[in-house]
């Protein structure tokens, strides 16, 4: 776990909650170290605790267990006012928008400026250099009800961003809108992050998400931390069952496969997997079946697994293992199958 320039660190957190059924365990002993700059994901299945997760970074929900630190103060520490003032720095945006539907989009933007105390010039002029920033110049004087959803959440981008924010959390920011707009968002943060330099923490149950923008990612399971690192390193090489669901939601089967000897390929972030199978077929002059594949792209770079049966001659097969094991960023291993 990077701790160069945390700024945000959560340490041995967890949070239980009293029902009528007894306690409720909703996040035990997370240990999360965030650097200044990053994109960081949080993902898991829904129950997984990533909502509790989330309101326990800025304390909306206080942990009922552990520290939460912030820019190298300790939040949980802290008292009313002195949280309230370090909440500024971290703002947030939400599946729903939650604009107000009365108000213009300047207004919107304006709300927490004129909450804070800026002169209403200023917060005027500071809304329209954010409506810039997220491409809806023209859409000051629209009203909410007026927009599309990519819109409305461009404009509670820009809301969020009125504070001056060190850190922009995104809970399930994407969840509501179509690929195209998920994808238009998602390159609108990396923007913001990349321009202003704003620590982004994207909370999602897509690993489309995770693979757009993350560049570490931890994977939360019945609370805890199942998983934690760079993107490309648990995409390549997934440890834990909670991780290899999320990464391969269809699984790898090989059942009911008619080649002798089956292999599975794992691409580790090589430019590119398409060649492979050709180059099979015309380096060494050997014809394998592709049984399935998980594959993704990360970055430009390939991650994920390709099933392939051998050929059934023992020659041919150890000469196409070889020709596999010699490939830049791929390794192979056979797997056990069965034919019922």
């Amino acid at each position: 776990m990077s701790r160069d320039n945390p700024i945000i660190e959560l340490r041995g957190v967890g949070k239980t909650f009293q029902s009528s059924d007894g306690e409720v365990v909703a996040l035990k002993d997370i240990n999360i170290s965030i650097d200044e700059g990053d994109i960081f994901g949080v993902i898991g299945m829904s129950g997984a605790g990533k909502s509790t997760l989330v309101r326990c970074v800025n304390l909306l929900e206080r942990p009922t267990e552990g520290s939460v630190w912030f820019d190298g103060q300790e939040l949980t520490g802290m008292s009313p006012r002195e949280l309230r003032n370090a909440r500024r720095s971290i703002s947030m945006i939400f599946q729903q928008f939650n604009l107000l539907m009365q108000s213009t989009c300047l207004k919107n933007i304006c709300f927490p400026m004129e909450i804070a105390g800026i002169k209403a010039a200023d917060a005027k002029k500071r809304a329209e250099e954010l409506l810039e920033i997220v491409g809806l110049p023209d859409k000051a004087n629209a009203y909410p009800a007026q927009l599309s959803g990519g819109q409305k959440q461009r404009i509670a981008i820009a809301r969020a961003l009125a504070s001056d924010p060190k850190v922009l959390m995104c809970d399930e920011a994407t969840s509501a809108l179509d690929p195209t707009t998920t994808r238009s968002i998602l390159e609108l943060i990396k923007d913001i992050n990349k321009r202003l330099g704003i620590t982004a923490i994207i909370i999602t149950h897509e690993m489309s998400v995770i693979e757009e923008i993350c560049s570490r990612v931890a994977i939360l399971d019945g609370g805890h931390v199942a998983e934690i690192g760079r993107v490309e390193e648990i995409f390549s090489n997934p440890q834990t069952e909670a991780a290899k669901k999320l990464v391969y939601p269809n699984g790898s089967p090989v059942t009911h496969l008619k080649s002798e000897r089956v292999v599975r390929i794992a691409f580790n972030g090589g430019t590119s997997y398409d060649p492979l199978i050709a180059s099979l077929a015309i380096d060494c002059g050997v014809k394998v079946n592709i049984l399935g594949a998980d594959t993704r792209n990360v970055g430009g770079k390939a991650f994920g697994t390709m099933l392939i049966g051998l050929p059934n001659d023992n020659d041919a097969a150890e000469k196409a293992l070889a020709y596999i094991r010699r490939q830049k960023d791929i390794s192979c291993e056979e797997v056990e199958y069965s034919h019922d």
